[in-house]
């Protein structure tokens, strides 16, 4: 251990130890728990404590995951268990204060679990909810548990000690050779090896490359990106470091789309603290490596998630994606070598150089490593976000986890991997979370998003509105994905209001052929993947709306259900 991080630790240590000899009360204020009332809460908080002229402290922290229950808040009062409370209103706020923090007694009634002792109060234990049950947790270890504003309270958690061993103990090339032994893979979607896509930067020569970290996040039912980055933004800037000593880079940008502020303000008050802390900069930690980060932001389309259309973007350009070659690891941002990483990949790292890659490589399957974060919503009776092992059942994770859909309702599909993955029938649900088995079954594991519709949804209509998507976040660079999405989706349409054409299947069926082998990104290149998918499995539903004129879920009523969308 250097002996500047040595006083970082201990700096962190003490100011722990003040914050748990007084009463503690956390107000999870992600997206999450602000849409659903959390400010107030936490303002109701605030001037309660006031009014009774009683001392606490009052944090903000992430999302725990448990999105249903928001807003969530959890008291702990010195030598207690610690209390969560789920779906609190403001009006509740003064019961809580008076009960739990002025006289000490957790108000068993209204609390949802507890850590530390709660089964003794009748309150269950935290990790035996159901949907905390199960849970894996490296990327999202501190989510819901820290303060995503304060850096001693991650250095308190162990946070930053990987990046003082690898500065202290480890070469660059033995950070990537822990990281390859993982077998981390991407998690934007790709899944390609994250130790083999470092090598590549790493043989490039220059004094300056740049590690990118994607979280341009704009998938329909996708949200980990943002929840790390809401609850634990330095476990993405010490994995950012991390790659940027492994392979040798310079500068490190964190790629954020404009409008998700609690995200871009969490990642810019992070970065402004590692440098404050020495973390970041010139000599870090005192070692000859140096390492520069910013924030960069951009609100342009869907298709800036694509690494070459990402670093356009970066350069100020419109996010239009690249010709390859060259590849980004030889000419990429600014024609520097470059490497893209999304942020989850990334926010594993710190704890695989910390536990050693075989620790990592120990969970999940023969292909696929490490965990999954999965992001539920839709017809589910528990929606949010857990971190599962890789090889979990869709079944175990949608029915034992979260609860299934309502009762009343049946389980139709899902649709995973984003606007361009597939869906899945309600027969496929026990297909182990894989890349490899997910991919072989039609659809993509992605970025983890998955959306769950009930026997209320139209399958014809749903795939629709992701063609719809698709249309218009197409940056129109290339006609095949610029023409081909709009054909699709005006097929589409003829067929929900009843008025299809003969042979519009088949033209379909033609379109995405070439899509898949015109378009210049994946965004063309998979455009047809929802349109097949649902094809394949709902063909009896296309079928009732060509030729009987009638939607099976009672959806479609022959009128258009949006807006007349411009077409690009």
């Amino acid at each position: 251990m250097t002996q500047a991080y040595a006083a970082l630790k201990h700096s962190a240590q003490e100011r722990e130890r003040l914050r748990e000899a007084q009463p503690r009360i956390r107000v999870g204020t992600a997206l999450c728990g602000l849409a659903a009332g959390a400010g107030e809460v936490e303002e109701a908080f605030r001037k309660e404590l006031q009014a009774k002229g009683r001392g606490a402290m009052v944090s903000e922290v992430g999302c725990l995951g448990l999105c249903y229950a928001e807003p969530l808040v959890d008291i702990t009062i010195p030598g207690g268990p610690r209390v969560f409370y789920g779906n609190v209103t403001p009006d509740q706020v003064a019961e809580l204060v008076q009960s739990h923090v002025v006289n000490g007694r957790p108000v068993a009634q209204r609390a949802l679990a507890a850590l530390g002792g709660g089964p003794a109060l009748g309150i269950p234990d935290l990790h035996d909810l159901p949907m905390m049950k199960g849970q894996v947790r490296v990327a999202l270890r501190n989510a819901g548990h820290i303060d995503p504003t304060d850096i001693d309270q991650y250095i308190a958690a162990g946070g930053y000690a990987a990046l003082d061993k690898a500065l202290s103990e480890m070469t660059p090339q033995q950070v990537t050779e822990q990281v390859t032994a993982s077998g981390l893979r991407g998690r934007g979607g790709a899944a390609f090896p994250t130790g083999t896509k470092w090598r590549f930067i790493a043989g490039s020569p220059g004094p300056v490359k740049y590690i990118l970290c994607n979280c341009e996040e704009g998938d329909p039912g996708a949200f980990n990106d943002k929840g790390i980055l809401e609850s634990d933004p330095h476990t993405l800037v010490e994995g950012m470091i991390l790659a940027g000593y492994a392979t040798g880079a310079s500068n490190g940008i964190i790629f954020i789309r404009h409008g998700h502020e609690g995200p871009i303000e969490r990642s810019r008050a992070a970065l402004r603290h590692a440098y404050q802390a020495g973390l970041l900069g010139k000599n870090i930690l005192g070692s000859s490596f140096s390492f520069e980060a910013q924030v960069s932001l951009v609100g342009e389309s869907y298709v800036s998630g694509e690494e070459t259309a990402l670093m356009e973007a970066v350069e100020g350009k419109r996010a239009m994606p690249r010709y390859r070659p060259p590849f980004p690891a030889a000419v990429g941002a600014w024609g520097k070598p470059s490497n893209i990483n999304n942020i989850k990949t990334l926010s594993y790292v710190p704890e695989i150089i910390a536990k050693g890659g075989a620790w990592f490589a120990g969970i999940g399957t023969e292909r696929s490593k490490g965990t999954a974060i999965l992001c539920l919503s839709g017809s589910i009776r528990r929606p949010g976000m857990m971190e599962v092992p890789m090889g979990m059942t869709l079944r175990h994770a949608l029915e034992e986890m979260a609860g299934g859909v309502p009762e009343g309702r049946h389980l139709k599909l899902l649709q995973t991997g984003g606007p361009l993955g597939g869906v899945l029938t309600a027969d496929k649900l026990d297909i182990a979370m894989d890349f490899d088995a997910m991919a072989r079954a039609g659809a993509i594991l992605g970025s983890g998003g998955i959306i769950v519709a009930d026997d209320t949804t139209c399958a014809v209509d749903l795939t629709r509105l992701l063609v719809a998507f698709c249309q218009y976040e197409s940056c129109g660079k290339c006609f095949p994905c610029r023409l081909g999405t709009t054909h699709m989706l005006e097929i589409l349409e003829r067929i929900c209001r009843f008025q299809a054409q003969p042979g519009d299947i088949d033209l379909m069926r033609d379109i995405g052929k070439s899509m898949a082998v015109g378009s210049l990104c994946g965004h063309g290149q998979l455009g047809f993947n929802p349109v097949q998918s649902a094809l394949n499995s709902f063909a009896d539903e296309f079928a009732a709306h060509i030729q009987d004129k009638r939607c099976l879920a009672g959806v479609c009523t022959g009128e258009y259900l949006t807006p007349q969308r411009s077409r690009r």
